[in-house]
Parts: C-alpha cells; structure tokens; sequence
C-alpha cells in the first residue's frame, strides 16, 4: 500500500488535466479532501477523495451514494457540485471552496427531525475547510 504522500503523487497526476492539488485540507475515516484550483474555470474547489484501499476492503457504494445525494441537494445554504468521477484508482468529487467566515447552517439551528439535512451541513462544511458554524478551519 502506498504511504501518503505517494498516494497525493499520484492523485496530483491523475487529475492534473483538471485540478492542480495544493494542499490537504482533512481526513476523515472514509475521504481526504484537499484545495485544489480549477484548471478550466480558474477558481479554488475542494476535491473529496476516497481512499482507495477503502474502497478496495469494502467497496465504494456509500461513496457513490454520497454523490448522488450531493448531486441532487438544491438549496441556498448547501453548496453545489460541480464534478464527480474516477481518475486511476480515486473516487472524487469536487464542491466550491469557499475562504472566510463559514456559510452554512449550523448543525445546532437545524430541527432533529431533518438528520439528513444535518449530516449534509456537516459534510459540506467540512468539504470547505470550515466547520459549521466556526469561522476557522476544522482541519
């Protein structure tokens, strides 16, 4: 298994016809995400990544399903998803990032009842860097 800054080497080469990676913004159980520039469009995004031997023990379904959800959310306070695919053996997605004081809902103002809404706050904070609600990065 290849050690981590391997892995980035790699990631960096498989999507640099579409994202230069900057830097490694968190990582999670499942994903890594990282600052990268938009190579077309010329602006900051975080690509989520998932790691791939992860995704080799115990499949990359959730992660899918992940995308899917994400692709179809539609609302002023959760941020849209520009790109999704498979680079070499990576499984990603990419979301704007956004800089400065946080954007999102905070988990703590949204009802009990809405736990997906509550668990997408959650991960579209931390796909930006920030955690809901706090101004300075999560990671």
């Amino acid at each position: 298994m290849p050690n981590q800054a391997e892995q980035r080497d790699r990631l960096t080469s498989a999507l640099a016809d579409r994202y230069a990676i900057e830097r490694e913004l968190g990582r999670g159980g499942m994903a890594t995400v990282y600052l990268a520039e938009d190579v077309k469009h010329h602006r900051k995004v975080a690509v989520k990544v998932l790691r791939p031997e992860l995704a080799a023990v115990v499949g990359a379904e959730r992660f899918l399903k992940e995308i899917e959800v994400t692709a179809n959310l539609q609302h002023p306070h959760i941020l849209p998803l520009h790109d999704s695919g498979e680079a070499d053996v990576f499984l990603y997605y990419v979301m704007p990032f956004l800089e400065g004081e946080s954007r999102f809902l905070s988990n703590s103002t949204l009802p009990r009842r809405f736990p997906l809404i509550r668990s997408r706050c959650s991960s579209t904070a931390r796909l930006s860097g920030r955690r809901a609600g706090c101004p300075s990065p999560a990671f």
